[in-house]
């Protein structure tokens, strides 16, 4: 039987794909500061390597479990959505089939919950103490924070 690894190129393919969406993600306005300091050809390789085991590439996956790979970054919903966008247009622009789009992105909509910062749920509220400790902010800096985001103007006043 014929793979969704083996339909849409094989390795080379897969490659190319990966490589291209990891450049998007990395250089996005909304999500690209997720990824400001991280080794861009580690999760380049991690991405192919766990996109690869999923189509049905019968590789191993040595990278740590979706969970703990996510659980330092302060990831919402809507991070997770536009990550999940850029996957969409990158398989969209590489002229993946259809079927095979949509079992991958059904496949990493099911990853949600673990990506997900802690409390962050369905919404897009953000606790930003909370996140800011998550990452690791001095109670300095989460306190200039907090005080900067107060004298924001309300959008309408």
């Amino acid at each position: 039987m014929t793979t969704d690894f083996e339909r849409i190129g094989g390795a080379q393919a897969l490659r190319e794909i990966i490589e291209d969406f990891t450049a998007r993600v990395f250089s996005d306005v909304m999500i690209g500061f997720l990824f400001h300091g991280k080794d861009h050809a580690r999760i380049t390789e991690m991405e192919y390597l766990f996109a690869a085991r999923h189509l049905g590439a019968g590789v191993a996956y040595p990278g740590r479990t979706i969970r703990n790979a996510h659980r330092s970054s302060p990831i919402m919903g809507g991070h997770f959505m536009r990550r999940r966008q850029i996957l969409a247009n990158t398989l969209r622009d590489h002229g993946v089939a259809a079927t095979i789009s949509a079992s991958w992105l059904a496949h990493v909509d099911s990853l949600r919950d673990q990506v997900l910062a802690p409390s962050t749920g369905e919404g897009s509220e953000c606790d930003h103490a909370e996140q800011l400790q998550r990452v690791g902010a001095s109670p300095q800096q989460q306190q200039a924070r907090h005080s900067a985001t107060k004298s924001l103007p309300i959008v309408g006043d």
